[in-house]
């Protein structure tokens, strides 16, 4: 059987990371070139090309960025010489970069977001597993039509819904809701079941101004207020449980919302969908009624990614309830 040809996008993060001996801290350090050839076993399973897109930490990584990284995707992915790309990424905004991919690229060709928790000077450096799991399930044709997928420690998930975890730990990613779509288990690749929905859109800007406010036992409305008089086109409101918030949060949330700037609610729960289920001040039903877009199992940082996408391409209130609550 002939070999797929698989691009690898390089784009930073740990996995290119070496111990600095001056400061004793991790930098990046190794682009695709280097990595692959200390990765060697990697060309015996697939024809490797490689993209070096850059060399950035994770919490270098912008919203721009990610929209521009998505564009070269695609432009690659649509090429019949193509069969899969592996992208590897800093795994502290690896979630917002892979559900930004889900949203805006169109394929049925396997998209494999990975990273690495330890870097190339450490015994257990992950990166190479991580890299060789990626290819095995661009390999397999049951990774064809399921979207993005991000695979660390050998676990398959889906960028709608996996998050990080822990901070250092191999096992951080995973999907809080609904679990693993698989798991790569020695070159093995077995799904259990698809992704639970499927969203695209169709972006070529993306509008970066969106805040995002975690709610807590008796905020106040002045930093709900300043998104608003700071001139923020967006708002994503983390709330408390299934979708409440304080009574002088909820007046800050009103007054954003006659600036007619949107915001969209999430609950800063691990799990659990937004619902207006409680009627008191400030409650779910009081929110809905007053304009703002409920989500179903978003957290606040994809929520965010959604949301600029959605304002990039100038969706207007009513578009934004369908993209958000269908």
């Amino acid at each position: 059987m002939d070999k797929k040809n698989i691009l690898i996008v390089f784009t930073g993060g740990t996995f290119s990371m070496k111990i600095d001996e001056k400061t004793g801290g991790a930098v990046p350090f190794f682009h695709g070139e280097e990595l692959i050839e200390m990765i060697p076993e990697v060309n015996n399973l697939a024809d490797i090309s490689i993209y070096n897109f850059g060399n950035y930490p994770g919490p270098h990584m912008t919203p721009e960025l990610m929209l521009e990284l998505s564009k070269v995707i695609q432009n690659y992915i649509s090429q019949d010489n193509i069969d899969g790309v592996i992208v590897t990424h800093g795994t502290d905004t690896l979630e917002e970069t892979a559900y930004l991919l889900d949203l805006t690229i169109k394929t049925e060709k396997p998209i494999v977001v990975i990273g690495a928790m330890k870097t190339s000077s450490e015994k257990d450096w992950d990166g190479p597993k991580n890299l060789l799991d990626a290819v095995y399930i661009c390999n397999n044709e049951n990774s064809r039509g399921q979207g993005v997928l991000v695979c660390l420690n050998g676990e398959i998930n889906a960028a709608s819904e996996v998050t990080k975890t822990h901070t250092e730990d191999l096992e951080t990613f995973h999907s809080l809701d609904f679990g693993a779509l698989g798991f790569v288990d020695k070159g093995r690749v077995w799904f259990n079941r698809a992704p639970r929905r499927l969203d695209y859109i169709k972006a070529d800007s993306i509008n970066s101004n969106v805040d995002i406010i975690k709610v807590y036992a008796g905020i106040k409305d002045k930093l709900i207020k300043f998104v608003a008089d700071s001139g923020a086109d967006g708002l994503v409101v983390e709330a408390l449980g299934v979708g409440n918030v304080p009574p002088l949060a909820f007046e800050g949330i009103k007054y954003v919302l006659s600036k007619n700037i949107p915001v969209v609610l999430v609950s800063r729960c691990p799990t659990g969908e937004t619902l207006d289920k409680y009627s008191y001040e400030g409650a779910g039903k009081w929110l809905k009624e007053s304009g703002v877009i409920f989500t179903d199992y978003l957290n606040g940082q994809k929520a965010r990614i959604k949301l600029m996408l959605a304002l990039g391409c100038k969706c207007t209130h009513k578009e934004l309830g369908k993209i958000f609550e269908n």
